[in-house]
């Protein structure tokens, strides 16, 4: 490309679901002729992506905004803290232009006001995918925006709005791009998986030779027909979700649910606005368990919710034993600005919530440990992330990329590994986190 090609930096702060919405920017900016650079120095003028969602992320929004006005001097902001423009700008009065979540137009339009393109359609050729900032063997598939829920301790959909759930047909074709293009791991992303389609009654679309509704199960069975691994996360415990365990136990879907419980007292999750039917979800992960055997189940929870009572934690702890969930991750309760949590009486003390905090991580811990060195001995199917010394860096169908553990390949270099590789791995040891192995042979 020219060096007179105008040169724009990026960073893209947030959850996997903010990471699309960049990819989008990105390639936008791409067809349109934009040099992309890695440095403040190289650049333009560059665009900060940002996050909203609990106050940490704010800080963090707000200082590389600052960082990069330091370095650079012409920043335009979007993202979910944009839909706070009075504080980036009280904060940072000379970035170029704010914007929200999705709003790629205006990014797009500030971009050109800022640094008009130059565009030669001969040289600035792409995939049919667009371009993506995760490494060439997985990528995130976003399938809605917004949610419908109003929980209380959290500001996305002030910030993403109520649910738009995007066209069935348009998801699957855009898998179906990425597929062609080397992917072979699709994570399907939403702020709400369970309740995709409810927004347009679920309407059917055609796809390929078939009709296909927009709703969860449906979609899976399309995503099924492209031959890799499909990871679902943000699941909601509701009933259909029960119609999508036996795809997992055929092998069309990867044997893996991501779902946000957030704690087992049913008083905490009124109070969080959260499906509150403990009992039932028990049985449910029972009976998932039953059809599929194999079932991943990762959560996450919050410790030290306005109210909590030491029982009521402890309640979270039994849960904790019953369910038996293979992957976690859990939070102290932090106010974020605008939640309607922060209006609840009874705050817990800091120090209780990290001594809570600290109970509940070593619970799951000792709960994680047992079930991983259960696989010790096991051979685990793995697709590989990394080669890093003599080490290969995989995963198994229990882990997501960046939020589970890992599968550590003793001899990886040896095998001849690379990245976006299945190979079929013996598992020789484990820890509370990731297991260890050696190649027993390549998939």
């Amino acid at each position: 490309m020219s060096l007179q090609q105008p040169k724009v930096g990026f960073v893209s702060l947030g959850c996997p679901k903010a990471l699309v919405d960049s990819e989008r920017i990105l390639t936008q900016l791409k067809v349109e002729g934009y040099d992309l650079v890695q440095t403040y120095d190289d650049a333009d003028v560059v665009v900060v992506n940002t996050c909203g969602f609990i106050d940490s992320a704010v800080a963090e929004s707000l200082d590389t905004i600052g960082e990069a006005l330091a370095e650079n001097g012409k920043v335009i902001v979007t993202g979910c803290l944009g839909k706070r423009a009075d504080l980036i700008r009280q904060a940072h009065p000379g970035v170029l232009s704010i914007s929200g979540p999705q709003d790629y137009q205006s990014v797009m339009e500030a971009v050109h006001t800022a640094l008009p393109p130059k565009h030669d359609p001969f040289l600035d050729l792409l995939p049919d995918y667009g371009l993506k900032l995760t490494p060439h063997h997985f990528a995130y598939l976003k399938i809605s925006e917004g949610c419908n829920h109003r929980c209380t301790f959290c500001i996305i959909p002030s910030m993403r709005g109520d649910l738009v759930s995007r066209p069935v047909d348009e998801v699957l074709r855009e898998a179906e791009k990425l597929v062609r293009g080397g992917v072979k791991e699709l994570l399907v992303v939403s702020q709400d998986t369970s309740a995709y389609g409810v927004d347009v009654k679920y309407a059917p679309k055609l796809w390929r030779t078939g009709m296909y509704e927009t709703r969860m199960k449906a979609l899976c069975e399309g995503l099924s027909e492209l031959g890799v691994w499909t990871r679902l996360h943000y699941v909601y415990p509701y009933p259909h979700v029960d119609d999508v365990i036996p795809l997992m136990a055929d092998g069309k879907l990867l044997p893996y649910l991501d779902i946000p419980f957030q704690h087992a007292s049913p008083r905490i999750l009124k109070l969080m606005k959260r499906p509150g039917a403990v009992d039932k979800t028990l049985e449910r992960i029972h009976n998932w368990r039953n059809i599929c055997p194999e079932l991943t189940l990762r959560s996450t929870f919050i410790v030290g919710f306005p109210g909590e009572t030491e029982q009521e934690f402890e309640d979270l702890l039994d849960f904790l034993d019953e369910a038996q969930l293979d992957r976690v991750g859990a939070f102290a309760y932090s106010p974020v600005t605008g939640a309607k949590a922060n209006d609840l009486p009874n705050p817990v003390p800091e120090g209780v919530k990290q001594e809570r905090l600290a109970r509940f991580m070593q619970r799951q811990a000792d709960i994680s440990a047992t079930k991983l060195e259960a696989k010790v001995g096991s051979v685990q199917t793995c697709i590989v992330d990394a080669i890093d010394g003599e080490l290969a860096i995989a995963r198994s169908k229990a882990d997501a990329p960046e939020i589970d553990g890992l599968v550590q390949i003793q001899d990886g270099r040896e095998a001849g590994l690379r990245p976006g590789e299945f190979v079929q791995v013996r598992i020789m040891g484990s820890d509370e986190h990731d297991l260890y192995g050696e190649v027993e042979y390549n998939a």
